[in-house]
């Protein structure tokens, strides 16, 4: 089912809704998800009580679990600015609209003299036409599925440098996705200059933006630009699961209004 949406006072797409391509890492009982700073692993517990089972494979009516998982630790999952302040904001109140026009890119981190990797800005980025872009995706290379399960903790993963950030603010996008567990070093003694600079705290903060960590973008997902649909669980947190969906752009069209 094509569909034809709006990105600009004289431009329209053209996408596909019938070709979806998830961008979010699927939630497994145990270990076998992605895991950073030192969560425990998800947990689903079968609910048993008075000769009831929550398990048809145990003799039960029905399947009926439980759920515990860290949205930051665990997988996909989206925080608003309610994260590094006291604002008490919650991740359900972050997004006003769901569709955004986005652009995807792969980047490789580039290794500094104090042995860190990190995201830095270059010329090309410099050059790339952000004219309309409200999201943007940022799949780092190398890129392989050892991503879906990969254990993050104790290994100062790659981070987004606080000139490339500044530069995304910039160019106005609001919606920002990255395939690493967070867009600042792992340990910073609560620097945070990445997330700062993106929320532009303390002074102007940016309250519909929003950050979206542990993601993971499939080699057959080529650079380029998409329609990302974008939405969060209703859930009053700082952070929740998500599930990240593009569609490609197959075509624009100019308009007049």
């Amino acid at each position: 089912m094509k569909a034809q949406i709006n990105i600009s006072t004289t431009k329209d797409i053209i996408v596909d809704l019938k070709k979806p391509l998830s961008i979010s890492i699927p939630i497994k009982n145990g270990s076998e998800n992605p895991n950073c700073y030192w969560a425990d692993d998800v947990k689903f517990k079968t609910i048993k009580a008075e000769g009831f089972i929550g398990s048809v494979a145990e003799g039960g009516s029905v399947n009926y679990q439980s759920l515990e998982i860290t949205p930051h630790g665990n997988g996909t999952h989206i925080e608003g600015y309610g994260h590094i302040t006291d604002s008490g904001e919650t991740i359900n109140n972050q997004l006003t609209t769901y569709h955004f026009y986005a652009k995807l890119i792969s980047l490789t981190p580039t290794k500094n003299k104090n042995g860190d990797f990190t995201l830095e800005l270059t010329e090309e980025l410099k050059s790339n036409d952000w004219k309309n872009v409200k999201s943007l995706i940022i799949r780092t290379l190398p890129n392989d599925n050892s991503k879906l399960s990969k254990k993050y903790s104790g290994t100062n993963p790659p981070y987004v440098s606080t000139q490339l950030m500044e530069f995304i603010v910039s160019q106005g996008i609001e919606h920002l996705l990255i395939d690493l567990p967070s867009v600042d070093k792992e340990v910073d003694e609560g620097a945070l200059k990445s997330h700062k600079a993106f929320w532009k705290l303390p002074n102007n903060i940016r309250k519909n933006a929003t950050i979206t960590e542990l993601i993971y973008v499939d080699d057959r997902i080529l650079d380029g630009s998409y329609l990302l649909n974008l939405q969060t669980i209703n859930l009053e947190m700082d952070a929740a699961p998500c599930n990240p969906t593009l569609y490609k752009v197959e075509d624009y069209i100019t308009i007049s209004r």
